[in-house]
């Protein structure tokens, strides 16, 4: 077993990067600090992208620690997890380092098998992290804490499932160790994650959120949700939430009463939400202007494919296009943007396929102005229905917690796609991005010169969609250049917000 100081009160969590333009306080950590906060630990978060030398603090930090705990989820997060863990094993071998979060609970063997990992936490680890601590305070075994895994004799043990709490029991995340002062300096504004259910009901082929939460949908009640989140932006002058939830229209009622219960608590802030666009569809204009009036700005929706084939393949059959013109329709209508998520190249998707996904969003965004889209690239997650068919489709998934930091979206090269066939796809999501504007969390900096010339640069880049030509790209060129001019390449998130969200459900599948 590792050794620890047994004396201290202290545990250290590292966050590391995956934005650097959309960073907030990491949800997951709040919620694992709130129980050793209650039972009298002193929690030291160090986030990466909001502390300059970050490997150096970590180490100072943990000289007196019971332990470091890290949170992350599949892909370039792993690179300075690997990093921070191996940092600290060389300066004390034997200190206890826990991962948690989404990869470790669908990977928790190949992730304990890390020579850097001491402990996973799986699934829900507020109780699980606690009782961990305390064992390793204690110096007892843990082999009775239920959702763990760890080493003993160069051997994994892992303990029973910990059983799934509904979130109303589950104890109020500790925002007040988030310094929200610094994410402000770092993207321009003061914001938040927020979850107010779990799950969702579907079961699409690429989500991994059945791996984790199965497929039982359970949610705070409006009246929670309407305390929490007043108090939680008046207490830390926020100004946006992003609701994290799956899918948080399951409960029309339910939205209803948040909206209604907000308006009544006279709430200043703005918030954003996912959705499957069935669900947003049985919304009436009524229903969607008094979520505006209640503050909602933004509704996420997983489009994912504009060719009918692609979305049976999906196990997307509850979903059809008269429903997503409706929705976006209605969205417009009540001043609330709607915001699509698309994945190229799912398995079964031809030149064809993609074509009729292309024409479909143009056609969207033309005739909804203000309508956005934001593009994936298929990647197989673990804990996916489709994670099954990987060695059929010719894929060879990482075998080692390292190899999983280079498997992301934006650099997927799959056996189907690659070569010059990657190549142009990449480009055509280049000028996708070109065409139509997306509007992320962080304040806007660019001047008014640059807006009116990459506004300019919009109406070539929608000739080349129309047409399929992507020779010769040099709006993509122009493009890097005004942006190297705002120092906007420099600070290019390594993940942004959006897409963190993306590897857990691929915006609410």
């Amino acid at each position: 077993m590792p050794k620890q100081n047994r004396s201290s009160k202290k545990v250290v969590f590292f966050f590391p990067s995956f934005a650097s333009t959309e960073a907030t306080a990491p949800l997951g950590i709040l919620a694992v600090a709130t129980p050793l906060i209650r039972a009298g630990y002193q929690i030291v978060l160090v986030d990466s992208t909001i502390t300059p030398d970050f490997k150096k603090r970590v180490l100072a930090e943990v000289r007196d620690a019971v332990c470091l705990g890290i949170s992350l989820v599949t892909g370039p997060m792993i690179r300075e997890t690997v990093e921070i863990a191996n940092a600290v094993k060389e300066w004390n071998p034997d200190f206890p380092i826990i991962l948690g979060g989404w990869h470790p609970s669908l990977l928790p063997d190949q992730t304990l098998q890390a020579a850097c990992v001491d402990y996973v936490v799986r699934g829900q680890g507020e109780d699980a992290l606690l009782e961990l601590v305390q064992h390793l305070q204690s110096g007892a075994a843990p082999d009775l804490i239920p959702g763990i895994g760890f080493k003993r004799g160069g051997k994994l043990i892992f303990t029973p499932e910990r059983p799934l709490k509904a979130l109303a029991d589950m104890p109020p995340k500790a925002y007040q160790i988030a310094d929200f002062d610094a994410y402000e300096r770092k993207t321009g504004k003061r914001w938040a994650n927020y979850t107010s259910s779990l799950a969702c009901p579907f079961n699409c082929s690429y989500c991994t959120n059945a791996g984790v939460y199965g497929r039982k949908w359970n949610a705070l009640s409006p009246e929670q949700f309407v305390e929490e989140t007043v108090d939680l932006t008046r207490r830390y002058r926020l100004e946006m939430l992003w609701v994290v939830d799956d899918n948080f229209m399951v409960d029309l009622d339910r939205a209803r009463g948040i909206a209604e219960g907000l308006i009544r608590a006279g709430s200043q802030y703005k918030w954003s939400i996912q959705a499957t666009t069935n669900m947003v569809a049985r919304l009436s204009p009524e229903d969607l202007k008094l979520l505006n009036r209640a503050g909602l700005h933004q509704i996420c929706q997983g489009v994912d494919s504009g060719s009918p084939k692609v979305l049976q393949l999906m196990n997307k059959t509850f979903q059809d296009f008269d429903q997503i013109y409706e929705s976006a329709a209605r969205c417009i209508e009540a001043d609330i943007r709607p915001s699509f998520n698309i994945i190229f190249a799912f398995p079964g998707e031809g030149r064809k396929e993609r074509r009729e996904t292309i024409e479909f969003m143009m056609d969207v965004c033309r005739r909804f102005p203000g309508a956005e889209f934001w593009t994936n690239i298929f990647t197989p997650y673990p804990g996916a229905p489709i994670i099954s068919r990987v060695q059929e489709l010719g894929i060879e998934l990482p075998t080692t917690l390292e190899g999983w930091a280079d498997f992301f979206p934006r650099y997927t090269v799959l056996p189907w796609l690659k070569g010059k066939d990657h190549e142009r796809l990449q480009t055509t999501r280049d000028y996708l991005r070109l065409a139509f504007d997306r509007i992320p969390i962080a304040v806007d900096k660019r001047d008014p010169i640059t807006r009116i010339a990459q506004k300019a640069l919009s109406l070539p880049a929608r000739w080349r969609l129309d047409n399929d030509v992507y020779k010769l790209p040099v709006e993509l060129w122009l493009n890097r250049k005004l942006n190297e001019r705002l120092g906007l390449a420099r600070s290019k998130p390594v993940v942004d917000a959006k897409l963190l969200a993306s590897t857990r459900a691929e915006v609410a599948c």
